[in-house]
């Protein structure tokens, strides 16, 4: 796939669920005809991880651990302006899960609740929380998954 007419954060949504993407593609005329892959390599600006927390509701602190990056490096990245690959590739794995998420349950309140509240799907965290490797987001989406089937065990 080719994320390429809007800021990737928003790329995931519903279709019906997403922001106007021409005034976008405006803002972000550079990026908008790169790649993802050529994107995550060169690292996101930090627009895309402002743009995840105004998803999420969740404080930059918060955002910050889930994606493994600390108080001061989060520091620096503001200064920088850009984020570096692995953590371009954390606000994917988010922002890819919200989007699966609101297929579900429709609205992004309801997605940012499901995700921050326990669930014993999730060992008794937050999926958001469990959702920090790779390995537990994929756990979430397999959780995701079953519910949306009415799968519940």
């Amino acid at each position: 796939m080719k994320y390429t007419d809007e800021y990737v954060v928003n790329s995931f949504l519903p279709k019906e669920m997403k922001p106007e993407s021409k005034i976008m593609v405006e803002e972000n005329a550079e990026a908008s005809q790169t790649p993802i892959v050529e994107r995550l390599r060169e690292g996101f600006p930090m627009k895309e991880f402002r743009l995840l927390q105004d998803l999420l509701l969740i404080p930059e602190e918060e955002l910050g651990r889930y994606l493994g990056v600390s108080p001061a490096t989060l520091h620096r990245r503001k200064k920088s302006g850009r984020l570096e690959t692995s953590e371009s590739e954390r606000v994917v794995r988010f922002a890819r899960l919200f989007g699966i998420i609101m297929e579900v349950f429709q609205t992004k309140e309801a997605t940012r609740e499901w995700l921050k509240t326990a669930n014993p799907g999730t060992a008794g965290e937050s999926p958001l929380s469990y959702a920090d490797t790779e390995f537990g987001a994929r756990e979430v989406e397999y959780l995701i998954g079953r519910i949306d089937h009415g799968v519940f065990s």
